[in-house]
This record gives structure tokens, sequence and C-alpha cells, in this order.
């Protein structure tokens, strides 16, 4: 099984430390001079020291990767500025806390990405309970994250029964028109909120996407 890997920026003297300790033995650790390589390597966690961070300096460093601990001197508190897993720790930096702070953020970002569905082009999100695009999203029941799920989990059309089965519990035998109304208000919200009026198709063997 590969180490998780954890890249440092800016601070050679932590590689150093954290390479000796026990502790953290179970990852990959290197070292990285140049703080733009940020943006090109893919990492399991990276840790960037920044002297002074200011507005600018964060949204310039969360569009580079996640998760990612910022390790700063100056005392600059968490906003909406920063990404769901990037975390600020202030100096003096105990390697304790340090670990920890690590093991929580990657068991954060590791549930996350088992709850994102990408759909063809869509990003379903189970957690949050919504449907992305494009830097815009919208809400969904939990009827509709089970729904999409489907198609997800199909590389054939999705019969009507077989969603009756799954998301109702209905059985075959049930007549009822909750799919197809299920299918044209979600067809319409897709449409209102992304402008897509061909979210959902059906042919003779049922719906797919």
């Amino acid at each position: 099984m590969n180490k998780l890997t954890i890249s440092i920026f800016g601070k050679e003297i932590l590689f150093e430390v954290l390479k000796k300790l026990k502790l953290f033995s179970k990852y990959d650790i290197k070292y990285y001079k140049d703080l733009n390589l940020l943006k090109k390597i893919k990492n399991n966690l990276a840790i960037v020291f920044v002297n002074n961070l200011k507005e600018k300096d964060s949204l310039e460093i969360t569009k580079s990767i996640f998760p990612l601990i910022i390790v700063t001197k100056s005392q600059f508190k968490k906003n909406n500025l920063l990404g769901s897993f990037v975390e600020i720790i202030n100096t003096p930096l105990n390697v304790l806390d340090l670990e920890k702070k690590i093991v929580s953020l990657l068991s954060k970002y590791e549930f996350n990405k088992r709850s994102l569905i990408n759909l063809n082009g869509y990003i379903i999100d189970k957690n949050e309970k919504k449907i992305k695009k494009n830097n815009l999203y919208l809400e969904l029941t939990e009827k509709e994250i089970n729904f999409l799920t489907l198609f997800s989990k199909s590389s054939k059309p999705v019969t009507r029964n077989f969603i009756l089965e799954k998301v109702w519990n209905y059985s075959k035998e049930t007549d009822t028109h909750t799919v197809e109304t299920h299918i044209h208000r979600l067809r319409k919200k897709i449409q209102d909120k992304f402008g897509d009026n061909n979210f959902i198709k059906n042919s003779d063997k049922g719906y797919y996407i």
C-alpha cells in the first residue's frame, strides 16, 4: 500500500525534522523550495509556510491544492476566502498538534470525496445535497439524490420499475406516475438553473443521462 504524500513548501527544517520522527514514518514526506510548484504537484496533503499571510496570498494558495495546511506567523483567522479543506496553524509549531491536524483534515477530505459523484459533467454532492456545474449549484431533495445516484451506477438506461423499486421501495406492479412526475420536476429545476433542457433523456429501454 502506497504511503500518503505530504509536500512541504518554505521550511526545509520542518522536512528534516519530520523525516526523523517515527510518528511521521507512515507518510512519504517531500520538500519543495519553489511555492509555484504547488500548482503542478498532485499530493495527498501540502503544508505551506507563509511569513505574513494576506488575503490575496490565501486566495492564490488555495487555488492550488486540497487538502492544505498553511503555517504562518501572522494571526490570520480562517474565513470564507479559504476552502473547506484548508487549515491555518500559527507558529510556534507543535509537531503533535500538526499530526492531529493532518489526520483530521485527511479524514474530512476523504469523506467528502466519497460523497461526490461525477455525472455527465455535473457534480452530485451527496453530503451537501447539491448538484453543481460551472460555479452554479442547485439544492436537491434526498429522493432526487438517490434518483441521480442510480444513473451514476448504471451504464445502461434505467427502467421505470427499477427506479420505483430502488428509490421509492414500490413493487413492480404498482400503478403510479411518481417517476414521470418526479422527472418532470427535476428537468424543470435543471433547466431553470443550468439552462440544460436535455438533462434526463428517455427511450424505449428507460431513462438515461
